[in-house]
């Protein structure tokens, strides 16, 4: 194992035109994820139509998000916004009496006339408490990549959490996971010893876990560097780990959960080695497909350096340029000791620069946004789309053979087209 790999690496900072999702794509996730909370974005026609298309609701459901549509009469303050809002919110919570937290998200044209919805928010959780909790975030893409629509909700959340300063020390796993993976977790910390565990986002409105000074809290995802922030605030400590991807990240965060509460090594490889053999043997017929296949990754997603480092290590893939939106050195410096020395790093977009890169190294297999996958792929290039990894459950043992075949199937589609 790497002492150092690419921890002290030089990385390309780029600032240039971008191609990127806004944060409002993360309601998509985190819709399903709290059972009894609605999101309501305070947008335009556009917003409206991104949320139905990117979401693809089944025509008899009952979504949990919707979009307060701001006319020109609003944009050109011909009518006040917040008497708007106030309405849209009351006929909403009148009509959905099961919505327990009301999230109003911001857009571009709401921060545009300057709505400040943080106190739109205060207002009417005054009005309408006990029944709901109102909060506020921004989902704007104007200078944002899409995955932080969570970190902001997420950080939102955090002043709401109960204080507790005498409680016995806890351990709180931060970031919207599928609820199968969820009741994975939740039954290998258990086969630890670790009892005390807590999830955020909850299921529930109403089961938000409490925080204080002998909370220790485990990311897994690496975009959540707000609500990371706002727990350090709160008291709580990080604990640092690489991310639960493939069956060596998984292990590995683990573990460090398992050192930080004094867990036993043997308890603690009891409890992982069958699941972590099932993972292994799940990736062993994908190798064969991505072992010595170049990738370059265009930033997105901010999954994109732990992903990098499973496709390297696990799968056996070449990495010929590992690009990030925001590259938070202390999150993952743990992910960058694991990859191999020399990787190319890059930070942020200049997507005329990148594309020239990309077409000169003509990879394997391209992980890139919805907005260069089409183009790219009418060049020859076989793309992956990195959203995909977002709304597919790939964090933890069982989902390790899932998340290599994502890689796997566009090179096995191009080998079936040639045929």
């Amino acid at each position: 194992m790497p002492v150092a790999g690419c921890r002290e690496r030089p990385v390309m900072r780029e600032r240039g035109q971008r191609e990127v999702f806004c944060g409002l794509t993360g309601i998509v996730w985190l819709h399903r994820k709290i059972q009894d909370a609605f999101f309501l974005v305070i947008g335009s026609r556009t917003c409206a139509h991104l949320m139905q298309s990117a979401a693809g609701v089944m025509i008899f459901a009952e979504p949990r998000f919707a979009t307060a549509v701001m006319e020109e009469r609003d944009l050109a303050g011909l009518a006040d916004a917040n008497d708007e809002l106030d309405a849209a919110v009351a006929r909403l919570l009148e009509r959905r009496p099961d919505i327990k937290m009301l999230f109003l998200v911001g857009s571009c044209p709401s921060e545009v006339i300057k709505l400040d919805l943080s106190r739109a928010a205060a207002r009417l959780s005054d009005r309408h408490a006990p029944a709901v909790r109102i909060l506020s975030y921004s989902g704007s893409g104007i200078e944002t990549t899409f995955t932080q629509g969570e970190d902001r909700c997420l950080a939102a959340l955090v002043p709401e959490l109960p204080r507790v300063d005498n409680a016995p020390p806890q351990l709180l796993i931060v970031g919207a996971l599928a609820d199968v993976v969820e009741d994975q977790f939740a039954r290998l910390f258990a086969a630890m010893g670790l009892d005390t565990v807590c999830f955020l986002p909850p299921r529930r409105a109403g089961d938000l876990p409490a925080v204080g000074p002998n909370t220790r809290f485990l990311l897994a995802q690496p975009f959540l560097a707000d609500a990371a922030k706002a727990l350090e605030a709160r008291g709580a400590a990080h604990i640092a780990a690489p991310f639960p991807l493939g069956a060596e990240g998984t292990t590995l965060w683990l573990k460090a959960a398992a050192q930080a509460f004094g867990v036993d090594p043997m308890c603690f490889r009891a409890a992982t080695a069958a699941p972590e053999a099932r993972a292994k043997r799940a990736l062993a017929p994908l190798e064969a497909s991505l072992a010595g296949r170049r990738v370059f990754f265009f930033p997105d997603s901010q999954l994109e350096i732990p992903l990098a480092r499973m496709l390297s290590r696990e799968l056996g893939a070449r990495l010929v340029e590992v690009g990030t939106p925001y590259l938070h050195r202390q999150h993952l410096a743990e992910e960058l000791a694991l990859l191999p020395e020399g990787t190319v790093l890059s930070e942020g977009q200049d997507v005329d620069r990148q594309l020239d890169r990309v077409r000169a190294a003509a990879p394997d297999i391209t992980v890139c946004g919805l907005g260069l996958a089409n183009p790219l792929e009418a060049e020859g290039l076989t793309t992956k789309w990195s959203i995909e990894l977002l709304f597919t459950p790939i964090q933890g043992y069982e989902q390790a053979g899932d998340l290599a075949a994502l890689f796997a199937r566009p090179l096995d589609r191009q080998t079936r087209l040639r045929v």
